[in-house]
């Protein structure tokens, strides 16, 4: 009589296997959260935001002479604290003015967030555009933005349209970057 030896059933192989996915799903995750923060991706205006039509928006975003780099460093650190344990950011109240370009020109949105514990509890935002199209779209966005980050942690903030503005989230991206930097615990 020959021995054989035990193999383990199909489904267990399989369980095991799903487990070892899951685990290691779970490290690379852990590992991207820890990791450096990235430069936002490029956002295609949409048409609505415009004024133009979608083809039009789209060359004006490839436009290399357009440049979102151009932001101000305005943060400012009206009122701030020591980080809460296991914080990232310190608590306080933080201002910053971001810009983008719109068909109108460059525009800029002053940004003013309170964090508490790495998260967002108010949200004030000041229309600094500088035609009446790009006041008509941050005064949507302003109305529509509170809904959006409060209550949010500030490193999962992702807004890229509110309330029918696409091209003024550019705008806020760049100011809550500002405002990370400047709120490091």
């Amino acid at each position: 009589m020959a021995t054989t030896t035990a193999r383990p059933s199909v489904r267990a192989r399989t369980v095991r296997t799903v487990a070892t996915a899951t685990a290691s799903l779970a490290v690379v995750g852990t590992l991207a959260a820890c990791g450096g923060t990235e430069e936002a991706a490029a956002q295609e205006p949409d048409a609505s935001d415009t004024g133009a039509p979608a083809s039009e928006s789209t060359d004006a975003a490839s436009d290399p002479t357009t440049s979102d780099d151009a932001a101000t460093s305005d943060a400012a650190t009206s009122d701030s604290g020591a980080a809460a344990a296991g914080s990232t950011y310190a608590d306080g109240t933080y201002t910053a003015t971001g810009e983008y370009v719109s068909p109108g020109g460059q525009q800029s949105v002053e940004v003013t967030l309170t964090l508490v514990s790495d998260v967002v509890t108010d949200v004030e935002i000041v229309n600094g555009a500088s035609d009446p199209q790009s006041e008509g779209y941050q005064d949507k966005f302003i109305s529509g933005i509170a809904a959006e980050v409060v209550g949010v942690a500030i490193d999962d903030l992702d807004v890229d349209k509110v309330a029918g503005s696409s091209l003024t989230s550019g705008g806020f991206d760049d100011a809550v970057e500002q405002i990370k930097a400047e709120a490091l615990a």
